[in-house]
């Protein structure tokens, strides 16, 4: 873990001691307008300051700048057909896409916006919401709100893309149960160099450990917790950020070594949180994107970025 992320992870416990549900260190301090009617879900850190977000109806990602607040639009939206729900950017400076109720994976050149491929992920017709992706060194995973299954992008050598014949579907096992009403899994992130995957499940606020090579998962247990509404996740060292989206918090939880249990030793809340889906790690701030879920008429609401600190 980098020193940053290091200390952000320790000032996470002061609110132990303290005693304080509200994080005063984390007190958002300053907003990033997104454009009008934008709809965004996902957002990501890239190389230097960079925040990328996605929109929900047209598949669009703005890219912007942590420290100025400044962005524009990288990769142009084309409602109807594509979708960005969770997005991540890896050290190969590409942006892989979760593409929501279409059922595909999309990647871009994080730095120009140029589409690299697109893959089907889940069968077409069948029930799915490709919701959010977490990258390793040897894939990107994608979760599936819908479905008992991760989706998997293996790469090549040096890093190479796969052809589509080369994606791989996770069927999951174990202490995960598919919900009947509800987003399933959610938010995906990868401990231990990619050995081991953590989601969150929505409607049941459960948190599951995942085998990547076997799809065996095993519930973490949280002391009798639950993360409800569990939506995007961010992990650094040990302690694991969890957006609780109608809820308008963030829970903290510190995992043990083993990773099969943890504890939520605090939340950050903040009057600006307005539904917030999912968070980044840029510039040594916490940032968090405001979807407002149940506005009356999305298209023409402002939507923004939220510095958490």
């Amino acid at each position: 873990m980098g020193k940053p992320l290091a200390v952000l992870a320790y000032l996470c416990l002061i609110p132990i001691v303290a005693g304080s549900t509200r994080f005063g260190p984390f007190a958002p301090q300053l907003d990033i307008p997104l454009p009008d009617g934008w709809q965004p879900e996902g957002i990501a850190a890239g190389r230097g300051t960079s925040l990328y977000v996605g929109s929900i109806p047209t598949g669009a990602v703005w890219k912007g700048d942590a420290r100025t607040g400044s962005g524009d639009v990288l990769v142009p939206g084309q409602p109807g057909v594509r979708s960005a729900i969770g997005i991540k950017v890896d050290r190969r400076d590409r942006l892989f896409v979760a593409g929501g109720a279409t059922g595909k994976a999309f990647v871009y050149d994080a730095a120009t916006g140029a589409d690299l491929a697109s893959y089907q992920l889940a069968i077409p017709g069948v029930a799915t919401f490709v919701n959010d992706v977490a990258v390793t060194h040897k894939a990107a995973w994608f979760t599936d709100s819908s479905a008992a299954r991760l989706y998997a992008l293996p790469f090549g050598r040096h890093g190479r893309l796969p052809s589509q014949g080369q994606v791989r579907t996770l069927p999951l096992t174990g202490d995960f149960e598919l919900g009947t009403t509800g987003p399933n899994l959610n938010g995906i992130v990868a401990a231990r160099d990619g050995r081991v995957l953590l989601s969150v499940q929505t409607n049941t606020g459960k948190l599951f450990r995942i085998n990547p090579r076997t799809g065996v998962t095993r519930e973490v247990d949280l002391g009798g917790a639950t993360l409800a509404n569990g939506d995007g996740l961010l992990l650094a060292g040990r302690v694991l950020f969890v957006v609780q989206n109608q809820l308008n918090r963030i829970a903290v939880v510190v995992l043990s070594r083993s990773l099969d249990s943890g504890r939520v030793v605090t939340t950050i809340t903040d009057p600006d949180f307005d539904v917030p889906t999912t968070i980044a790690f840029q510039a040594g701030h916490l940032y968090a994107v405001n979807a407002r879920f149940g506005t009356t008429d999305p298209q023409p609401a402002h939507y923004e970025i939220v510095r958490v600190g």
